[in-house]
């Protein structure tokens, strides 16, 4: 059997990358197949759409998968069971990407469920997969007849250099300031999520345009592949609601001024949902309990379209949102920090109905969390842990592990503040917020409350940072539209735009957009990213009131920490024959070290809670690591008395010889020092057998000349006019005919001074009395 043709399109990039799309050959039982390719990177696709909806489903059940294969990469997984595990926060990300994007295009009345499944086949670490799941699942389901109105693709834009450019290497990764995700159709933009550094709103608009160019090349391919497949049109027939024109019509008529009257009334979030129901229920109470089988699933649809309308005509018409506020009005803020005695930074961050208790914990290294991916595999040093209990919203329901939406809004607080943790920060930091009420915008509560919760935890983090959540109400008929700051729960569900910016006042540090409805206009988009901004420096001035600045130090129950740097070649000094140096270190000391190897150094972080037995913890360390350094002045202990010197440790197994004639300036006859004694000295070296030479008289004041009296001694004119001697030494040593004199140096340049006072003469000398040939045995 001969292998079936494919059909390929090519998508060719401005850089002159490649990217092509295969259907044809794998999984031809899917309704939908299709295999990407870029570089050594590939992505299977597959997309199945069942013919009808379930009994009852008023929703559209769609299921985005991500999963990566870690044959893509030769590699084998790490954990028990030597297989593909549950989906890591990394891969789910990539599905709430691709999800966002796909969900508004299905039709609204489509509710069969549709499960999308993106694998990553091949890795080459050149290509990074997840900027082409986007275009992966929306061609499976663009040669299908699946309604969908696409295609869509994905792009990833950096700016590195001040240069746009998308889909990048790991690599390249790096050096970027700017890092989007943009997902859109031919004619609008759909979703944008990324991190920046503290850009400005017209470089982002910028950022997104780029990749809306990018993305109508990626699209037309996509629609070209459609037509050679030949089964994308027509599209399939369905039939997934039944509707009631004559109960619509009276739904409408007799509800629609009521709730209008309820959603003018500013109110809370618990008492506007109840005044609601009582309008509903008021117009059913008109039927029977016979009707009410048939009446009351109908009135329930319709009643929800007429609260959706009658809020966006109060806030288009008359500015007036549910709770009373102006579009620009950002609701009451108040905050508090060092809430949490045991936690090592803490803050609660409130607004209006919306609240987050954030934690900070402090740790090092090995608290760090290991990432390990098919593409990655590092440690992570900063990390953000997003909590949403169902109490949080008044429910009761079933906790099932972390959700997908929590993976989302923690990773989105994290990179709103990754880049403001210095690099020279030495912990391991993690942030928990646990949301304690919500009504809109608990992601960017996290923001603010982990800014705070930093601070009081003596993170010096380099600029505090705010966040908030924008919305948006348009009317195509009218061409009315309305940008909402600081939106509410009800007016992120009824509204066209949820948009959530965060940044300093210098700047936009990550956002994250999803709009719902199709030919957004870039105007409109600057306009909400400029009122964005107004917010976002309201919130932030409100949080300064709390604390405007880092504390000056961690608490005092949390871990101080230090970091040293060592030669490589004494970590295992350091470490000790099976752990015991470093084990009896941290037990005498309760200290935590940990040591990583980072090319020729040995990096040491040394964490306890007291400041005292860190710096016993480093001192222990630097005499296992101990290198003298020549001019150095050590305090050192005499060991060994000799006749010609006294043998000084200067560090524990570190000894050199202060020969008795580097003592003092005199000349002396005996070692003046005892075993046990201290002696400041200075290492001036080592000699040509790599012995250490120590001095004591250079750190001595030098004596003064004094002038001799007539006729006592040479005078300088006699001593001038000797004939030179034959025989010189460095270190002020003369001789002649085996005679010698010590004379004083000055340091260790070797250069002869004048004799001491009260020295006028030469004095013999043995030859076991000569200071330089006589070595102890050994040296």
């Amino acid at each position: 059997m001969n292998a079936p043709q494919a059909i390929i399109e090519t998508i060719q990039l401005k850089d002159g990358r490649e990217i092509t799309i295969e259907t044809g050959k794998l999984a031809k039982q899917a309704n939908g197949s299709v295999v990407v390719r870029m570089g050594g990177t590939m992505l299977l696709a597959t997309v199945v759409a069942n013919k009808d909806a379930s009994p009852g489903v008023d929703f559209l059940p769609l299921t985005v998968d991500y999963r990566e294969k870690f044959y893509s990469g030769g590699k084998i997984p790490g954990n028990f069971f030597r297989r593909e595990a549950r989906p890591s926060d990394e891969e789910v990300l990539t599905m709430r990407l691709v999800d966002r994007v796909l969900r508004p295009l299905f039709p609204s009345d489509f509710h069969a469920e549709v499960q999308v499944m993106i694998a990553l086949i091949s890795y080459d670490k050149e290509v990074m997969p997840e900027a082409l799941a986007g275009l992966a699942a929306s061609a499976a389901i663009a040669i299908t007849d699946i309604p969908f109105n696409g295609p869509m693709s994905e792009v990833r834009v950096v700016r590195i250099n001040g240069e746009l450019s998308i889909n990048p290497s790991m690599e390249n990764l790096a050096k970027a300031d700017l890092d989007i995700m943009v997902g859109a159709t031919k004619d609008s933009i759909v979703m944008v999520e990324g991190i920046m550094d503290e850009i400005s709103e017209q470089e982002m608009i910028e950022a997104i345009k780029f990749a809306h160019e990018e993305i109508k090349v990626q699209v037309e391919a996509q629609e070209r592949l459609a037509e050679r497949v030949g089964k994308s049109l027509p599209k399939r027939e369905y039939t997934h609601e039944n509707h009631d024109e004559e109960i619509r019509d009276k739904v409408w008529k007799e509800t629609f001024d009521k709730v209008y009257e309820v959603a003018k009334t500013p109110s809370a979030k618990e008492e506007r949902g109840d005044n609601f129901k009582a309008v509903l229920e008021e117009f059913l109470s008109q039927y029977s309990e016979e009707e009410m089988e048939t009446v009351k699933p109908f009135a329930k649809v319709y009643f929800h379209d007429v609260e959706k309308e009658a809020m966006r005509q109060l806030i288009l018409n008359e500015k007036i949102r549910l709770d009373g506020r102006t579009p620009e009005t950002i609701r009451p803020i108040w905050s508090e920090i060092d809430y949490l005695p045991g936690a090592h930074g803490s803050a609660i961050f409130t607004r209006g109905e919306t609240q987050s208790l954030t934690a900070v914990t402090l740790g090092s290294v090995k608290d760090a969390n290991m990432v390990d991916s098919v593409a990655i595999n590092y440690d992570e040093k900063f990390f953000l842990h997003y909590n949403f209990p169902p109490f949080s919203t008044g429910e009761a329901r079933p906790l099932r592990g972390t959700s997908r939406r929590e993976v989302g809004h923690g990773n989105l607080a994290q990179r709103a503040l990754s880049r403001m943790i210095p690099a020279e920060n030495p912990y391991t930091i993690r942030i928990v917020s646990d949301i304690l009420e919500s009504n809109g915008s608990s992601s960017m509560a996290t923001v603010c409350a982990g800014t705070l919760a930093l601070m009081d935890a003596g993170v010096q983090i380099s600029k505090p940072v705010s966040g908030i959540a924008m919305g948006l109400i348009t009317d195509a008929e009218s061409g009315k539209f309305t940008v909402l700051s600081d939106i509410l729960g009800d007016e992120d569900h009824l509204g066209d735009m949820d948009f959530k910016v965060t940044g300093t006042a210098d700047g936009i540090t990550a956002c994250q957009m999803d709009i719902k409805i199709q030919g957004l206009s870039m105007d409109i988009m600057e306009s909400a990213l400029a009122q964005a901004r107004e917010g976002r420096l309201h919130i932030l001035g409100e949080m300064m009131k709390t604390i405007d600045k880092p504390r000056v130090d961690v608490k005092p129950h949390a871990p101080k920490m230090e970091v040293l740097e060592i030669p490589k070649e004494f970590i295992g000094g350091v470490i000790g024959p099976g752990g015991k140096i470093i084990q009896q270190m941290q037990k005498d000391f309760l200290t935590v070290i940990a040591i990583e190897e980072i090319g020729e150094i040995g990096r040491i972080e040394i964490s306890g809670i007291s400041r005292e037995n860190i710096d016993a913890t480093i001192a222990a360390i630097k005499e296992i690591c101990f290198v003298p350094t020549i001019g150095e002045i050590y305090n050192g202990r005499v060991v060994k008395v000799m006749d010609f010197g006294a043998f000084v440790a200067i560090a524990k197994g570190t000894e050199g010889l202060l020969h008795i004639s580097e003592i003092e300036w005199a000349r002396l006859d005996k070692v003046p020092y005892n075993e046990g004694d201290m002696v400041e000295v200075k290492f001036m070296g080592f000699d040509d057998r790599k012995k250490m030479k120590l001095s004591r008289k250079v750190l001595l004041p030098r004596p003064e000349r004094t002038e001799r009296r007539e006729g006592e001694g040479d005078s300088r004119e006699n001593r001038d006019s000797r004939p030179p001697r034959n025989d010189r030494r460095d270190g002020g040593d003369r001789r002649d005919n085996n005679r010698g004199n010590d004379r004083p140096q000055q340091g260790n340049s070797g250069t002869a001074t004048e004799r001491p006072a009260g020295e006028d003469t030469f004095k013999p000398l043995n030859e076991s009395e000569n200071p330089i040939d006589e070595k102890p045995e050994g040296f």
